[in-house]
């Protein structure tokens, strides 16, 4: 996703950026300076650019033995311009080392986003020396075509590279599947290889549905069908779309997983994230006959009901001794991601996460945590023993370190009948800014309240408290895991079953913690914390 350009029509050719936002930021000059990865608000775990502007995940594809990761990415400012493809690559998908620019912008538009995979078979015959070349479908957005008011400037276009990624050449005859559809928004391809009808498939993002192209060389593609038009959420455009089989935890089925972003639409404002569970034949896509109720009426199944995970999709080619189904997001909310207080670089990814897809009695449903090789990055640990003074214990002399040092909580709690107990946890530091985020029994609702949480002038829209996500689990255990970065809260409570990811920006580092509970009825049953270990060398 990317802002609509309606508003950038005469700045392509003076290099001056406006962006959307209340205080309508213009372009910031390139840094010369190096990064020292503790600039204010800098994350310590979590992926950001060295400098300048960066939002969607791209081309997430594993090979060789390393993890690629392309983005959205504007060199020559921190705010929103003519979009290229970052890289990064990682062995562990915990540790980055960036590298060059992948894609630049040409004569037939910016590159927006898109996706890339392993032609194992080298069905497009652009391998070399009998090795599969890595492939890229993107999304080519003309600006000229665009100011001119033809409805055709969005297309898709392909690159590949017999070099593990490192360089890229663009296809000679792109684009590979121009837009005679007339729909202006229409983009954000995800291909994958369906085994089921021996093609590759491409899910397309177009302005309010979902279209499916089918190929057998990611080449010539032909339409097969459509999606969306009466489902789901449709406050805003559709964008990033991502489709894959998913087992069913504790079952011997299979269901077809359809995540769609939207932006505005999300039910905490801003960008969100929604999702479908179904069949897929090999040309169609049928929502579940039980999924159908959740998302009619514009009444979206979502991923993440916090305001900071958009544009997630998923890596493709792990290999099946892996098997996981693993997935980052841009944690950001287009409602104020130009103009939020950070200076040398803008924007950071999610930590990466395993999905997994659970039948609840609310229907299919799909659990996010983090992954495994985040426990690496742990550096030393405590335990909490368990009752209700527990409930509200200091734990800043527990995570004795510099207050940039990230911080994993694992908290289980024992609700009684009927409490109306509002509980969790609470970062604040001696400016008297707090930041909390827990669960209120009596509403059934997780919550986030950064209203307090430093200076939120730079947007009206940033400081409100999010009250808005639901608790799936039905037992009165309530279990909370956090991953408290500098700038960001991500919760993955119950299990995982709903998620909650948030920035904040306090005038300085959050250095004391605690646990509160307000309202009784609510006893910590234990209780485990983490240091954790900064991913960047620079910053160590």
């Amino acid at each position: 996703m990317r802002i609509t350009p309606l508003l950038l029509l005469a700045l392509a050719a003076t290099g001056l950026f406006i962006a959307c936002g209340p205080t309508g930021p213009t372009a910031v000059a390139p840094t010369t300076e190096a990064a020292t990865y503790l600039e204010p608000h800098r994350p310590q775990l979590h992926f950001t650019p060295d400098a300048h502007w960066m939002n969607d995940p791209n081309g997430m594809v594993y090979y060789d033995g390393e993890y690629h990761l392309f983005y959205q990415y504007y060199p020559d400012s921190t705010v929103w311009g003519p979009m290229h493809w970052g890289h990064a690559v990682s062995t562990d998908l915990v540790h980055w080392d960036h590298l060059p620019i992948a894609l630049y912008p040409d004569s037939l538009g910016y590159i927006f986003s898109g996706s890339a995979v392993v032609d194992e078979n080298n069905t497009s015959g652009l391998g070399k020396d009998g090795q599969p070349p890595l492939v890229a479908i993107f999304t080519y957005h003309n600006p000229e075509r665009e100011a001119a008011g033809r409805e055709d400037y969005q297309y898709q276009g392909m690159a590949y590279s017999n070099d593990r990624g490192r360089t890229w050449t663009k296809y000679a005859q792109n684009p590979v599947v121009k837009n005679d559809t007339g729909i202006r928004d229409f983009r954000d391809p995800k291909v994958r290889w369906d085994d089921g009808s021996g093609q590759w498939v491409m899910t397309l993002a177009a302005q309010d549905h979902i279209t499916f192209y089918g190929s057998q060389n990611l080449i010539d593609w032909t339409h097969l069908s459509d999606f969306g038009y009466e489902l789901g959420g449709h406050g805003g455009v559709w964008e990033c779309p991502d489709m894959f089989p998913l087992a069913v935890s504790d079952s011997d089925s299979t269901k077809w997983v359809l995540l769609v972003s939207i932006n505005p639409g999300a039910p905490n404002g801003g960008s969100g994230t929604q999702y479908f569970v179904g069949d897929f034949n090999g040309k169609k896509f049928t929502p579940d006959p039980s999924f159908v109720g959740d998302v009619e009426d514009g009444r979206g199944v979502w991923l993440d009901y916090g305001r900071d995970n958009y544009a997630g999709v998923t890596w493709s080619d792990i290999p099946e001794t892996d098997g996981r189904r693993l997935f980052l997001g841009w944690m950001s909310n287009w409602t104020y991601a130009n103009v939020v207080p950070t200076e040398r670089w803008r924007s950071a990814m999610t930590v990466p996460r395993e999905l997994t897809l659970h039948r609840s009695p609310d229907g299919y449903r799909i659990f996010s945590t983090p992954v495994g090789e985040l426990e690496a990055l742990r550096s030393a640990s405590f335990m909490l023993s368990g009752g209700e003074e527990a409930s509200t214990a200091s734990l800043t002399e527990k995570f004795a370190a510099p207050a940039s040092t990230p911080r994993e909580l694992e908290l289980s709690y024992e609700l009684q009948a009927g409490s109306t107990a509002r509980f969790g946890v609470e970062l604040s530091n001696d400016r008297g800014e707090r930041y909390r985020i827990g669960y209120d029994a009596g509403r059934k609702q997780y919550f986030s309240d950064r209203s307090a949480a430093g200076d939120h002038a730079f947007s009206e829209a940033f400081g409100d408290t999010l009250d808005v996500a639901p608790r799936i689990a039905t037992e009165p255990l309530v279990t909370l895991h956090l991953i408290l970065d500098r700038s960001s809260a991500e919760l993955f409570a119950d299990g995982g079953a709903t998620t909650v990811t948030e920035l904040f920006f306090p005038s300085e580092d959050f250095d004391r913690v605690r646990l509160f509970a307000e309202g009784g009825g609510v006893r910590l049953l234990e209780g485990k914390g983490y240091l954790l270990r900064s991913i960047w060398p620079e910053a160590r």
